[in-house]
């Protein structure tokens, strides 16, 4: 995987969050203690678990994370 996930997820990011991902990705903007650089899906699940107040579930990362894996792949 050549990007972070936070990289890939700020292009979710939207003024008026239409779904999940974008509320995810607005607040991970704003969280300046996010694993910006990480690309180890147990390193941000774990941050979120104990950090990412802003996520109603931890499927919205997981959902994230696949779109993310798929998008790695091309």
């Amino acid at each position: 995987m050549s990007k972070s996930f936070y990289h890939f997820l700020m292009k979710y990011r939207h003024p008026v969050p239409k779904d999940k991902i974008s509320l995810f990705a607005n607040h991970a903007y704003i969280d300046h203690d996010f694993p910006k650089t990480s690309k180890d899906y147990h390193e941000i699940s774990s941050y979120l678990e104990f950090n990412g107040q802003y996520l109603d579930s931890m499927s919205t990362f997981d959902e994230a994370w696949e779109l993310y894996k798929l998008s790695e792949r091309r």
